[in-house]
């Protein structure tokens, strides 16, 4: 038997929610695990406590992430309702994300709670930090969410969950090979002893890529995008008294990661490291009373390199010799109290800080550093008030260098009944600028402008929600609406800067819509699931959506997952309506309109259902599609003729890709 342990809010919420929107994808787990009840964790449930109180909350849990044959993170959120998401040119790449019509940049990627976002441009996602492997779930949190999470959290949040603690020794190995020669091979171990628990886990993923781009010049002879990624990770638990705990969690990765251009390229790389450590104090008093006092520390370098192929040929040209530097530091604390000092009321009262330093010798920006400090405070309703009605009211400081923002948040639902629910999420969020836009000074590219101002956004969540049929059926309609003051973009329209800079919009920008997700259990281990949103997003009068916001987006799915038997098996197609992007010279193109069909089946070998054996094939219809937009750059042709006349090119999405995986659970 495994037992699992979780906390009492995690379970009740799983119980009550049952993952709405992956109910029917997916579930069969090895026969014999049960879980645990072992008391809370303030920071480690904020996200399901903060569903009980109208935000709207996903999860994805590590059997869909399985089922799905998942590499990277981003493969595993690709069905989270109102999340379009895409890999620029497959696993551990950068991702293209708009979570309810916002930019990449909007979402904060947390592990465990622990910041991610590169701070030196907010647009790079740390889908290379996060192998799917060491991931127990992934809890989305859709609409603002600075309160809690501060800066780049105006759109939601993604906090990425690694392997969950035990009292019991036992572990999962797992290996996988693709159509593209790439494999994959990990595993964990978790147990106890006396009351010191553990988990440890290992990865390492290996592939030469495919052909990124859907035309390449002759000059580019370096052709495929491969990476090369290995991780491991432990994590420290114990109990110093019933009511406090100390957890700590160290892991450190390691990848080689081609960066390649669709001209000239002969090499191209980043090859990273990174260490993300915490360690963490909580208490959980019978009396009501919590909190957690926490301190963490990210360190992320990478040694650049990129030598390319002159026009007409001749020698290679180093353009940036390896080792060129970029990367930074990330480290800071956080406190929360939580304390039920009236009947029916919580109080939650916190400080965070974060302090940052960088630098870029590829982009040339110059070495900066960054000190933030922010108050939190938050009054919610109890049970002892109402078991039906929960209210939460709440407001952060945030003081930065050069910038102050108070932000505020009210959100609440309200159970009608077993099978009907409403909830709202309403208040401010903020996105502070980043190093590039801040202190960028490279002659190639955009100026930073030191003078900019955080973006502030004004978000409202609203939705829905049920089940009929005893619970067998569930569906859920929700309308988000978030109003965007002082965006950052790119002008060059400033002859002082003929190479652009950077601005705050003038006009709002408005992203409206609404989402709709259904999910339906059925006889016989059958489930199906379907969800699709609409988003509108545009500047203040104007009837153009936004380049890279898609205005449809959509899937559904058919899952055969039986509690018992030896096999299971999957289909789900994503679809995309209009999205838009321009490039220079060419204009405003649109790039939907496609659908990408994924399968996969597994087979129990045996009886107890250690071993697993899987196939999946993703992009079952080899759809070629861009995966975020066109570009263009000079052609060879332009070079050598003097015209400088330019070719047009997209990201491919990933081909029809056939892997075949093998899992031991013990």
């Amino acid at each position: 038997m495994k037992s699992i342990i979780v906390s009492r809010a995690t379970l009740a919420l799983s119980l009550a929610i049952a993952s709405p929107a992956f109910a029917g994808e997916g579930g069969d787990e090895g026969e014999g695990d049960s879980i645990v009840v072992t008391g809370t964790s303030l920071e480690e449930t904020l996200p399901q406590q903060l569903s009980r109180y109208g935000h709207a909350i996903e999860i994805v849990t590590d059997t869909q992430i399985r089922d799905a044959a998942a590499i990277d993170t981003a493969r595993a959120l690709e069905a989270v309702p109102g999340l379009f998401i895409r890999s620029q040119s497959g696993p551990f790449s950068y991702v293209d994300i708009a979570l309810q019509g916002s930019r990449t940049k909007a979402v904060l990627w947390t592990m465990d709670g622990i910041r991610l976002n590169n701070r030196l441009y907010g647009g790079t996602s740390p889908n290379d930090t996060m192998a799917a492997s060491m991931i127990e779930r992934i809890e989305v949190l859709k609409g603002g969410e600075s309160l809690f999470y501060g800066t780049q959290a105006a759109a939601g949040v993604i906090n990425v969950v690694t392997r969950d603690f035990s009292d019991d020794l036992g572990g999962q190995v797992n290996a996988s090979l693709d159509s593209f020669a790439g494999t994959s091979l990990d595993g964990y171990l978790r147990g106890a002893i006396g009351q010191h628990r553990f988990v440890v886990w290992a990865n390492r993923s290996q592939s030469d890529g495919y052909r990124p781009y859907d035309v390449m010049q002759p000059s580019a002879t370096d052709r495929a995008r491969g990476y090369d990624l290995w991780s491991a990770g432990i994590k420290y638990q114990y109990d110093i008294a019933p009511d406090l705990r100390l957890n700590a969690l160290y892991q450190h990765t390691k990848a080689d990661l081609d960066n390649i251009s669709a001209t000239r390229t002969r090499q191209s790389r980043n090859d990273r490291n990174e260490e993300v450590a915490s360690l963490r104090l909580d208490y959980t008093g019978e009396d009501g009373v919590q909190f957690f006092l926490k301190g963490y520390f990210h360190d992320w370098k990478t040694a650049y390199v990129q030598i390319r192929n002159p026009v007409p040929a001749g020698p290679p040209q180093v353009i940036y010799p390896a080792g060129t530097f970029w990367g930074y530091q990330d480290y800071g604390g956080s406190a929360v109290v939580q304390l039920n000092m009236l009947r029916g009321i919580d109080t939650l009262i916190g400080y965070d800080f974060q302090s940052f330093n960088g630098r870029d010798d590829v982009l040339l920006i110059a070495p900066t550093d960054e000190q933030v400090h922010a108050g939190i405070f938050q009054l919610r309703t109890n049970d002892e008030l109402s078991s039906k009605a929960r209210i939460a009211a709440g407001l952060r400081y945030n003081k930065a260098k050069g910038s102050e923002k108070t932000i505020w948040n009210v959100s609440g639902r309200y159970d009608v009944s077993d099978a009907l629910f409403v909830e709202a999420n309403g208040g401010t969020s903020f996105v502070l600028p980043d190093a590039s836009q801040l202190y960028g000074n490279d002659p190639c590219c955009e100026v930073g402008n030191p003078n900019l101002k955080p973006e502030e956004s004004l978000n409202l969540n609203a939705a829905l929600g049920g089940a009929l049929a005893g619970g067998a059926i569930r569906w859920k309609a929700t309308y988000f609406n978030r109003r965007i003051t002082d965006l950052i973009d790119t002008t060059y329209d400033d002859p002082a800067f003929p190479d652009g800079t950077y601005i705050n919009v003038r006009d709002k920008v408005r992203a409206e819509g609404a989402e709709l997700e259904l999910n339906a259990d059925l006889s016989g281990g059958w489930g199906l699931s379907a969800s699709y949103t609409y988003s509108r997003v545009r500047n203040q009068g104007s009837s153009v959506q936004r380049d890279r916001n898609p205005e449809q987006y959509g899937r559904a799915a058919i899952v055969y997952a039986p509690q018992t038997g030896r096999f299971g098996a999957n289909l789900s197609a994503n679809w995309v309506g209009d999205v838009w992007s321009t490039a220079s010279g060419f204009g405003r193109m649109n790039y939907g309109n496609y659908a990408v069909v994924d399968a996969g089946a597994h087979l129990w070998l045996d009886q107890a259902r250690r071993n697993r054996f899987g196939i999946n094939v993703e992009n079952l219809f080899d759809r070629d599609y861009a995966s975020t937009g066109y570009r263009s750059a000079v052609s060879d042709a332009g070079v050598l003729d003097g015209s400088n006349s330019r070719f047009l090119y997209f990201y491919r999405g990933v081909p029809r890709t056939l892997r075949v995986s093998y899992g031991l659970s013990f």
